[in-house]
């Protein structure tokens, strides 16, 4: 593992170091899709940086959530170490929490702006996985996240034995499921399926690998906080599905009831 990478004598944590190339990337990426859409340039960029606020709040927030229980159980031995305080909150994050906060940031936004919400989402949904795919990697070079002991693998930090490179694992599906969604939009593009098209992707892909994590538990009733959070995601998800279906169809009817009454007269 590389847990921090130096420039100049200058040590930095390798994982805002992957973190950084992929926000940059991401944003290129972003800009260079917006193209297809009909929202403007200067909106694109406001809705990213939105987007970046809103997941390091979320993430930030939801690992301090997660972590509390642990917090609390081992309250006693943080008081006598002021370190583990500052690990506490300046340290950890979750990617679920950042999805959310992106995601309501960035319907703030939309909503103040009267930007075309469902517009935004098919524009920004490939850069979720995209972006993911550095980030898994910060976290493997940071020698966090790994999985279960395993006969192929890696030795981490502190650890004797060698275990799973899940955050590799990890970034290589989110690698598939960025093709799986650019091919989704060359060949089946209506408005609206592409943010719970990726839930769903997601949503199963994530709640399978957690199975495989083999840090401390994180969560309750035999199940993660992020398998609890890949189920209500994927369930969502098809709710967003169907209502999408529905609005789209009323909308076709709109329009040929239109433009038959237009016929008529």
């Amino acid at each position: 593992m590389y847990p921090g990478i130096t420039f100049f004598h200058l040590t930095i944590p390798s994982y805002w170091v992957m973190a950084l190339i992929g926000a940059i990337l991401s944003f290129l990426f972003v800009h260079i899709r917006k193209r297809k859409f009909h929202i403007p340039g200067d909106d694109v960029t406001h809705i990213f940086l939105f987007c970046v606020v809103g997941g390091i709040i979320g993430a930030k927030l939801l690992h301090l959530l997660v972590a509390l229980p642990n917090v609390l159980a081992h309250l006693d031995l943080m008081n006598t170490q002021p370190d583990l305080w500052t690990d506490y909150f300046l340290n950890g994050f979750v990617f679920y929490g950042g999805v959310i906060g992106g995601f309501l940031f960035a319907l703030w936004y939309c909503k103040r702006y009267r930007i075309y919400f469902l517009e935004a989402c098919d524009l920004f949904t490939p850069i979720l996985p995209f972006f993911h795919i550095f980030g898994r990697i910060g976290c493997f070079l940071a020698g966090c996240c790994y999985g279960i002991p395993s006969s192929w693998g890696f030795v981490y930090p502190n650890e004797t034995i060698t275990r799973l490179p899940l955050p590799l694992i990890e970034a290589a599906c989110n690698i598939m499921i960025l093709i799986i969604l650019l091919l989704f939009e060359k060949y089946y593009s209506p408005r609206g399926y592409h943010l719970p098209f990726y839930g769903i992707l997601y949503g199963m892909t994530r709640f399978v690998l957690e199975f495989f994590r083999g840090d401390s538990a994180r969560g309750v009733w035999l199940l993660s906080t992020s398998q609890w959070i890949s189920i209500a995601v994927v369930l969502g998800s098809v709710i967003w599905i169907v209502w999408n279906a529905k609005r789209l169809k009323k909308l076709k009817q709109q329009y040929l009831h239109v433009s038959i009454s237009g016929q008529v007269d």
